[in-house]
């Protein structure tokens, strides 16, 4: 075997946990590679060409704030921009971009080759080298052996990879790559828990067989609204495409019934576990029979290709009745599909043998990332990348790992929830799944986060530059807002210029802060009284605007998140032996022996473990604590 090359940190995969690993890993100064089936796909799209999306948005924005890639080439690449959930409050709003998806690629690939540390390899691991529980290096298929210290396992679809079409199916990954095989085997023979999960695509389609005249245009939001993913990004954001929707009809649900059988996903070919909440057209005409239509956003693949994206048509059905399935839909009864669309199972890990940092509990110094680690969606496994790829070089260099407890971003929710629950079908993302929405909104992620990206040494001096400077101006205008009074007589005219509902607005003037925890006041009316704050971006204003208003609700749960602090800085030890607490139930001790929870907060959110449970362990824990210190 030939040692071509020794590392601190390698990454497995250039998906976008693989991205993100790699880059963080170089980043803070470990010698990183990072491995992939084939230069031509890092950072691809293989499902939706976008990025963001509800609770998505929120993750790309914490990405960006700790110092990763994702928002910065998603500005860079954008073909239309929306921000959902307007209608709603602001803890839910959440940035969604249509993105170009071969540019998006380019601009990956390109960011990877200009990191310094980084070493970019296209080529197939078959196997690690592990020797007394820890990583030693890996093995290529081309017989090459690599040392490092940490590996990154960011395998996306690939490990495992079947494809199937109707009655057909091959080993392969998605857009016509080749399998993952060989680590499979490896991982099971040294103890890895895995398990198999599917997910699915629908069909890219040639632009020229819709008749658009048919679909409800989808345009993105007016160009002086674009808000960027990224903090850096100060140039100007024009949308330069537009999105349709479309609906199915009895007619295509006809059609499905008709062929289920023909379906491997009823007819028994595939055994994996597909995502709760993105089910296959098939699906969703079998589990919801009393809905007569379900939409269909039909998405350009970027500027200079004529392929579209039929999002909400996920499919395995075989591709003759793909062909009769998409041409009862109005707008695609001439379709002609340019890929058809497919499902596609692989293996991933069981999350809660990971720790919190996502080191494996079974071999160390091996880290997963992304749909490795049971989840679905490119900003989930984004996210998992980065603090991955930050920990494992860390771990490599000698330093402490990183842990984000669940209250401080939906990065460390996520995480959470992997390791201390488990997942039963691929995860996503969903602001549902945080118990501090208006704390962790997606405006703020800035100042959650990239003071820790700072500590940890993944945000630069440019970087920090940029927010402290976006900072002081933050703080200058809430303390000229706090001190400048407004005559109601003022905003009153300034509304009826404006075309504002006045009768909201009290009977007396106040404060510019004041004024704006009232109904129908906004900044901006205020702006048209009392003058724009200077360097205030129409971003920053709705930040201002949110953080007044809701200034009540947001102490509220600060408060909430301070009693929570207190369980989560109750460190449980690692050689504690949770079968000698007799007063606990049989289920919480095992499930306690299994997870090996990092704190006592932690513990509490195992399924299962009742307060009771948690009372007993807090008692036992403080007992263990004494005794070590009495006799050490």
């Amino acid at each position: 075997m030939d040692k071509l090359g020794k590392y601190d940190v390698i990454v497995i995969g250039a998906g976008h946990a693989g991205i993100e690993a790699a880059h963080a890993a170089a980043v803070l100064g470990a010698r990183t590679a990072v491995f992939t089936l084939t230069l031509d796909f890092i950072g691809n799209m293989p499902c939706n060409p976008s990025i963001g999306g509800t609770a998505k948005g929120h993750l790309v924005r914490e990405i960006d704030a700790l110092g990763g890639l994702m928002g910065v080439a998603a500005d860079a690449t954008f073909l239309q921009s929306r921000m959902l959930n307007r209608g709603k409050g602001p803890a839910v709003h959440s940035l969604r971009v249509q993105t170009d998806r071969k540019r998006y690629h380019m601009w990956m690939k390109h960011a990877l080759e200009l990191t310094p540390n980084l070493d970019v390899h296209q080529g197939e691991v078959v196997a690690l080298d592990i020797a007394e529980g820890r990583v030693q290096g890996v093995i290529t298929s081309l017989g090459g052996y690599y040392e490092c210290k940490a590996v990154v396992i960011a395998t996306g679809t690939t490990l495992g990879g079947r494809i199937f079409v109707g009655e057909a199916s091959y080993a392969g990954g998605p857009d016509g790559q080749h399998a993952a095989t060989a680590l499979t085997q490896c991982l099971v023979d040294n103890g890895f828990t895995l398990r198999r999960f599917k997910t699915g695509t629908p069909a890219r389609v040639h632009r020229r067989s819709i008749d658009f005249s048919k679909l409800e245009r989808q345009p993105g939001d007016p160009d002086e609204s674009l808000q960027p993913f990224s903090f850096l990004t100060r140039t100007p954001m024009h949308n330069k495409v537009d999105c349709y929707i479309t609906y199915t009809n009895p007619e295509t649900h006809k059609v499905i019934l008709e062929n289920l059988h023909r379906s491997p996903l009823y007819g028994g070919m595939i055994q994996g576990v597909g995502p709760r909440y993105c089910p296959s057209i098939e699906d969703k005409v079998v589990r919801f029979k009393d809905k007569e239509r379900h939409p269909i956003f039909v998405e350009p693949c970027g500027e200079d290709t004529e392929e579209m994206y039929l999002q909400g048509l996920s499919s395995s059905l075989p591709e003759v009745v793909q062909n009769a399935m998409y041409r009862t839909i109005s707008g695609f009864e001439h379709l002609e599909i340019m890929r058809p669309a497919y499902a596609i199972e692989y293996d991933c890990v069981d999350p809660t043998t990971l720790y919190p940092t996502l080191e494996s509990k079974v071999v160390a110094g091996v880290y997963g990332a992304g749909q490795f680690n049971g989840t679905s969606g490119y900003e989930e496994a984004a996210a998992q990348g980065l603090l991955a790829g930050l920990n494992a070089a860390r771990a490599a260099l000698g330093k402490s790992q990183l842990v984000l407890a669940r209250h401080t971003s939906y990065l460390g929710t996520l995480v959470d929830d992997l390791v201390t629950k488990g997942v039963m079908d691929p995860y996503r993302m969903m602001t549902s799944r945080s118990e501090y929405r208006l704390s962790l909104r997606q405006d703020n992620a800035d100042e959650r986060l990239t003071p820790i990206g700072r500590e940890y040494g993944l945000v630069d001096d440019a970087r920090w530059a940029v927010f402290t400077q976006d900072q002081a101006i933050k703080q200058a205008e809430m303390h000229r807002l706090e001190t400048t009074r407004v005559p109601l007589a003022d905003l009153r005219k300034a509304a009826e210029e404006a075309g504002v509902d006045r009768s909201r607005m009290g009977e007396t003037g106040g404060t510019a802060a004041e004024l704006l925890r009232r109904p129908t006041v906004t900044y901006e009316l205020i702006a048209r009284v009392i003058g724009w704050g200077q360097d205030v971006t129409p971003a920053m204003a709705l930040r201002l605007e949110t953080e007044i208003r809701y200034a009540g609700y947001i102490a509220r749960e600060q408060r909430a998140i301070r009693e929570v602090q207190r369980h989560e800085q109750v460190l449980i030890p690692t050689d504690f032996v949770y079968e000698d607490i007799p007063t606990m139930t049989l289920e919480s001790r095992e499930k306690l022996t299994k997870i090996r929870p990092r704190t006592l907060a932690q513990a509490g959110r195992i399924p299962g473990v009742s307060p009771s449970d948690l009372a007993q362990l807090s008692l036992a824990v403080l007992r263990f604590q004494k005794e070590k210190e009495q006799h050490p």
